[in-house]
């Protein structure tokens, strides 16, 4: 078992508190969840696999709401798989427990590197968790080095709106 100070040091970012309304952190989205029974493992808590459906959610309606949804990420020729996901599970999801997940574009030049956090109605956080997409063209499955404009465009264009009085 690595210690938390060790553990702390080799990803500090799943430490921070995610804070949208920081001007880096301007994007995001969230969803309402309700903790269903057959996300539970034997020992009554959320199998730790189901956190990665909850932040899918999160990040699919942060991506709607920027207007590249994957429909729309399939359409302009990329897909966009997920190369690095990494969590901390700080405390245990229960049944029927109401829960907020949020997703927090950080990085959209070169990647998607997109912030989670899963925290219920007293502000108490259960999970946070950093994924990381890349662009490959659909037609010759090549990795490309940098996202496509059509993305960037639309991350720009929602950022200065939401800094417009």
């Amino acid at each position: 078992m690595i210690s938390g100070k060790i553990a702390n040091a080799l990803d500090p970012q799943l430490e921070r508190k995610m804070n949208p309304t920081e001007a880096n952190h301007s994007l995001s989205a969230s969803c309402a969840l309700e903790i269903p029974f057959n996300d539970l493992d034997p020992a009554g808590v959320v199998w730790h696999g189901r956190y990665f459906k909850y932040f899918e959610w999160a990040r699919a309606r942060l991506m709607e709401d920027i207007g590249y949804g994957y429909v729309k990420m399939h359409d302009s020729g990329y897909t966009w798989p997920v190369v690095d996901a990494r969590v901390r599970y700080l405390k245990p999801l229960k049944l029927n427990q109401q829960v907020t997940v949020t997703a927090v574009l950080e990085e959209w030049e070169l990647r998607l590197k997109v912030e989670h956090e899963i925290v219920d109605g007293s502000g108490a956080v259960f999970a946070r968790a950093t994924t990381i997409q890349v662009p490959v063209r659909r037609d010759t499955n090549e990795l490309q080095l940098g996202c496509p404009a059509g993305l960037v465009e639309r991350v720009e264009a929602r950022l200065a709106a939401n800094r417009a009085p």
